[in-house]
């Protein structure tokens, strides 16, 4: 379809094009228009979901009420109109939204019909004659035996099973009704082998499906059914997902298969059981091992003599798979750690045996960086619990502020504010230390380069911690104005906050170091607070706003006219002006 379809581009053909495609749609009735009359059904659907429903909702009435007496009607079994109506059903579905529910009742039968149909395989000996004549059919040698499988009813179990993931998605809990037959139709298609697209659209509808099961629960949709449902369904989903982990020979699939893991996890939250969490920690183990196998067999074929650039390239981009497989075990590590904090902490234990060597200096950036945030997560959620790994971690976390990856230093400064912020006297050693990878971070001449602002604004978040949680460890007065000369912050949007709010505490003790010497920082004080202002409600909460705003009409009143005149004349004229409009309003 061309690239006009956009509501922006193709609302103003609308009128003039979709009565000749419901014209086709409608009258291309014999079989030598069956390809069109798909195409037509493909472009309406198409047309729809640019337009929106808006604008399509009338035609939408007459278009379904023909689709559905179709999908009533016999068909032949090469009739390609029929995988073409599958799709066109899920595009009207998320064209229409809640508005598609009506016509489920008349779609869903033959979608499950069709996800569930069984492969065409016929097994011959390898040593018959010829290839088969058929050109739906594949082919493949196992040994002695030769298998051929019909690939025309394995693109319409996928397509139907990509359709029925849709469905979940776009309707949320008003796919409720459905979601039993769904669950054991794709459960077991984890596991299909014959095709890839199978298993991918069967792996991507799990956490939809407990989406659809949580939100309908939540919103009293759910038939009566409540939290025990939402648990036994997840009882079913989780642990197929974990033992589809196991098995699948596609990296990756793996990696899809651990991002819907992750997804289930966060749907399931505590309604998962000691049990369940034994079995998906063992299962990432496993990922984990059989990972770092791949990655040490690749190694050795790369050091074999007949290694060539071709090879170079194609162990580069298996490397880059395995890197995100790793990426996702620190996702659902994360959310396991999120969801049960000091709960987590043994299960921890053992997995710090197989985390631990991804810090060395031999391992990708990204096996360090996701090291680094499974660390920085447990230091967050489980607090004083997590002190006892700070001796294993923290000095690789200080090391990694040195490295030239931007994404490994901005996990390891975050993690040294983590740990300034709940380790207490246990993170004191290392304050000196810290400081000192810190400056390094914030100092560097490229440090506000775009590659490396997030790494800046997390070290100076880290800073301000430092000065916060262990300022009877530093020499405050050279810290602190140090600190605020590197403010505002802009680029992390969420630590802009937390500084902005940290900075308007402090003036609101009248913190000496801050203000310095005779009031000696408060043109940087005011200036900061201008451009926070300046910035709407990117760079501050809306109580810190108000704070600033009540701490400058503070200093307005309380401070020498001529203190004030020539702070004022240290700003640039719009600070000037958006300062005057909020001080007068």
């Amino acid at each position: 379809m061309p690239n006009i379809l956009n509501q922006e581009h193709f609302q103003k053909y609308y009128d003039a094009v979709m009565p000749y495609l419901k014209a086709i749609l409608m009258n291309a009735t014999d079989k030598s228009s069956r390809m069109l009359r798909a195409k037509s059904m493909e472009c309406i659907s198409l047309v729809g979901m640019a337009v929106g429903k808006q604008k399509f909702r009338d035609d939408a009435k007459q278009v379904m009420e023909v689709l559905m007496s179709l999908q009533g009607s016999h068909m032949e079994a090469d009739d390609p109109i029929t995988s073409y109506m599958l799709q066109a059903w899920a595009r009207l579905c998320k064209c229409l939204g809640q508005e598609f529910l009506p016509y489920m009742s008349v779609v869903m039968p033959p979608l499950l019909q069709s996800a569930q149909l069984k492969p065409d395989v016929s097994i011959t000996s390898a040593g018959e004659d010829g290839e088969s004549d058929d050109d739906g059919v594949e082919t493949i040698t196992l040994g002695d035996k030769r298998i051929g499988i019909r690939t025309s009813l394995l693109e319409e179990k996928a397509t139907a099973c990509s359709m029925l993931c849709c469905y979940a998605d776009e309707l949320k809990e008003g796919f409720f009704p459905w979601i039993d037959q769904v669950a054991t139709t794709l459960v077991p298609l984890l596991k299909f082998y014959f095709h890839d697209e199978v298993r991918k659209a069967a792996v991507s509808a799990m956490p939809e499906l407990l989406r659809s099961a949580k939100l309908a629960v939540e919103k009293g949709q759910a038939q009566g059914r409540d939290n025990s449902y939402l648990k036994q369904l997840s009882d079913y989903i989780v642990p197929a997902l974990v033992e589809a982990m196991h098995k699948e020979p596609e990296t990756q699939i793996c990696a899809s298969i651990l991002e819907s893991l992750n997804e289930s996890i966060q749907m399931s939250g505590t309604l998962l059981d000691e049990g369940q969490v034994r079995y998906i920690v063992e299962g990432i183990k496993e990922v984990i091992t059989a990972s770092s196998n791949r990655r040490t067999e690749r190694t050795e074929r790369a050091n074999a003599e007949d290694f060539d650039s071709e090879e170079d390239e194609l162990l580069r981009e298996e490397n880059e798979q395995e890197d995100e497989i790793f990426d996702q075990v620190g996702d659902c590590l994360g959310t396991l750690v999120k969801t049960f904090k000091t709960y987590f902490l043994p299960f921890f234990d053992e997995l710090s045996v197989y985390l631990t060597p991804m810090l060395g200096k031999d391992k990708t950036s990204e096996e360090r960086r996701v090291t680094i945030c499974i660390f920085d997560d447990v230091a967050e959620h489980c607090r004083e619990a997590a002190v006892r790994y700070y001796d294993t971690y923290l000095p690789s976390l200080l090391e990694a502020c040195a490295s030239e990856n931007p994404d490994v230093r901005q996990a390891a400064v975050y993690g040294i504010g983590i740990c300034a912020e709940f380790g207490g006297s246990s993170f004191r050693p290392h304050t000196g230390e810290a400081l000192s990878r810190l400056y390094n971070v914030i100092k560097h001449p490229n440090a506000l380069d775009l590659d490396n602002a997030m790494a800046y604004d997390n070290s100076v978040s880290a800073l301000g911690k430092i000065c916060q949680f262990h300022r009877d460890s530093i020499d405050a007065s050279q810290v602190i104005p140090a600190w605020l000369s590197c403010l505002p912050l802009k680029n992390d949007l969420v630590e802009a906050k937390i500084v902005h709010e940290q900075m308007c505490a402090m003036l609101e003790k009248s913190d000496s170091e801050l203000l310095g010497h005779n009031n000696q920082h408060l043109p940087k004080i005011v200036s900061t607070f201008a451009e926070i202002l300046c910035a709407g409600k990117d760079l501050a909460t809306e109580q810190t706003a108000s704070k600033i705003v009540n701490l400058l009409r503070q200093l307005q009143t309380t401070l020498p006219p001529s203190v004030l005149a020539s702070t004022w004349s240290t700003l640039q004229p719009q600070q000037q002006l958006a300062l005057q409009s909020v001080l007068t309003s």
